[in-house]
């Protein structure tokens, strides 16, 4: 009989689970040796688990189905668990393998042992199990898939101690079954339709696999009939756009911006999201998003089908005929002059490639980027879904080892991309087909963004210091070549657009540093906080015709 490294892979094989993104150590090598023993299973080196954690969620949101991470202890399952929040967040199926100290040598403390579980349920509250025996092993990896790809999908931590691993006796499990979601009970969707046919301004707010196209068609739908507004949520998994589908509204990063978009609703309904709250909390003003006197009505949870849910509300509207609005196809001209994030964006726009996925953790230089790619050819983009930076990087590594076929951009600010660096060298080692950008203007920008609205007293030239990623200026470029990754620095758009049409055209990852100046400084980041308080107060028109000047 096999051991238990040796089932446990193969188990993972037959349910469909064939990438594993590894950073291992000693307590994982029975596991690493099992590799060769399943063809089937690609094995990714990560040199940083932060970067094996992302790309595992970047992996599974392109390819519907999770890919497996490996990691060394609690201490490399500590490094990854940024990426691992802002997978639960996105409610990502992972499977996460982290290796153990043998059941025998647990109780003499050694200088790496430490409470693997008590981490663990920090990003995986719904399943952490440690493995108890190499009979048993097999069964837990079930029972930890079957967790994962269920609705709302999970990150699901096994916990495999090194002799689990070397034991003999494995014996591999069959797959467990496909989860099979309903969709909305009736009752609750002939509520929801009655409150929408009762007049009122209503909304639907989209998040999780709503924001697919059959559920974008299906919310078109309703939206074409019933007069209803459509939104997406703020940070979306996957969301599908482009030329061709339907055209969703996110709501907006800042909650004063929020706030116009959903002043005036009386029904908001959710569909595989929650009710929007605020970032965080601001001196004086409410972390709860939804407008007084607005009714929420959940149509589908997380567990349930969003797309099935949508559709028969557009059957008990009577919508399920209506032709949708779909996004024309339109693409900005060609940028020209001194370059800023805002023509990064546009020359984005004016070259994004058919079926590209997008990787956006652009954070502020990033602002124009909806408007500038609404009707370019349809892509999927993928966003910072728990807010914990360094997400960008590894999540293209993910996606484009489950799309090898399809072109990804990663758009990235220059401090969330110091964060995971190392996933260059990966890029590089499987030969993927990436284009990262890199948004170089020198700045924690966002922050300085912050520390103008949280009202701060008394800023000066240490606390400043803090926010300025000057002295000296990070050069990606040559970070990207000392990886094996071709890198280039532009300061022109002209530069700027030649070198992304050269990265589109020539396999194999590319970086291209775009050196810019902040898209909020100055005068500009002075009156942000001014002008956000003041939209309450001015009329509906006026507030949203400065919204779109802000965050189109």
């Amino acid at each position: 009989m096999p051991n238990g490294a040796h089932a446990l892979m193969q188990t993972l094989v037959d349910a469909g689970i064939t990438t594993c993104f590894t950073n291992p150590g000693t307590s994982e090598m029975h596991f690493v040796a099992a590799l060769d023993s399943a063809p089937a299973m690609r094995a990714v080196l990560c040199l940083f688990e932060g970067v094996a954690t992302g790309a595992a969620d970047g992996y599974a949101r392109m390819a519907g189905q999770p890919a497996a991470t490996l990691l060394h202890l609690g201490c490399g399952l500590g490094n990854g668990l940024a990426n691992l929040h802002n997978a639960r967040k996105g409610k990502v199926p992972v499977v996460n393998i982290v290796g153990d100290h043998a059941t025998t040598h647990t109780q003499y403390d050694a200088q790496l042992q430490s409470d693997i579980e008590t981490v663990a349920r920090n990003v995986s509250p719904g399943f952490v199990r440690t493995s108890q025996s190499t009979a048993r092993l097999c069964k837990d990896a079930v029972d930890a898939i079957a967790a994962a790809r269920g609705l709302p999908g999970q990150v699901a931590t096994l916990i495999l101690p090194a002799d689990v691993s070397w034991g003999e006796g494995g014996v591999p499990c069959a797959p467990p079954p496909p989860p099979r979601p309903g969709a909305a009970d009736d009752a609750t969707v002939q509520a929801i339709a009655q409150a929408v046919r009762a007049g009122g301004k209503a909304a639907l707010l989209l998040g999780g696999q709503a924001l697919r196209e059959p559920g974008l068609r299906a919310a078109a739908r309703i939206a074409a009939h019933s007069g209803v507004k459509v939104f997406a949520e703020v940070f979306p998994t996957r969301l599908e756009r482009g030329a061709s589908l339907p055209f969703v509204e996110r709501i907006a990063y800042l909650a004063e911006l929020a706030g116009v978009q959903l002043a005036g609703i009386e029904h908001l309904i959710l569909v595989d999201a929650k009710a929007p709250v605020s970032f965080f909390a601001y001196p004086g003003k409410k972390s709860d998003l939804v407008p007084d006197g607005c009714t929420v009505h959940p149509l589908s949870t997380p567990a349930q089908d969003a797309a099935a849910s949508l559709e028969k509300l557009a059957q008990a509207l009577g919508a399920a005929q209506t032709q949708p609005a779909l996004q024309a196809p339109a693409r900005p001209g060609r940028p020209r002059g001194k370059l800023t994030a805002e023509k990064v964006c546009k020359a984005v726009g004016h070259l994004l490639p058919e079926n590209a996925i997008v990787i956006d953790e652009a954070i502020t230089s990033g602002l124009m980027l909806a408007p500038f790619t609404a009707g370019a050819p349809r892509h999927d983009l993928i966003t910072l879904t728990g807010g914990a930076i360094g997400q960008g990087l590894p999540n293209a590594i993910g996606a484009a080892i489950a799309c090898p076929t399809r072109p990804v951009l990663a758009l990235i600010g220059d401090g969330t991309a110091m964060y995971t660096i190392q996933a260059l060298w990966t890029m590089a080692r499987e030969k993927l087909n990436v284009v990262s950008v890199i948004f170089n203007n020198a700045s924690y920008s966002v922050l300085n963004v912050e520390l103008e609205r949280v009202g701060a007293e008394k800023v000066g030239a240490k606390a400043r210091s803090q926010l300025h990623l000057t002295g000296p200026v990070i050069h990606f470029a040559q970070l990207a070549q000392g990886m094996g990754v071709h890198g280039v620095r532009t300061t022109t758009a002209e530069e700027f657009v030649r070198a992304l049409e050269h990265a589109l055209a020539t396999p194999g990852p590319h970086l291209i540093e775009a050196m810019v100046p902040q898209s909020l400084s100055g005068l500009k980041r002075k009156l942000l906080p001014w002008l956000l308080r003041s939209l309450p107060s001015l009329p509906p028109a006026v507030a949203r015709a400065l919204k779109r000047k802000i965050a189109p």
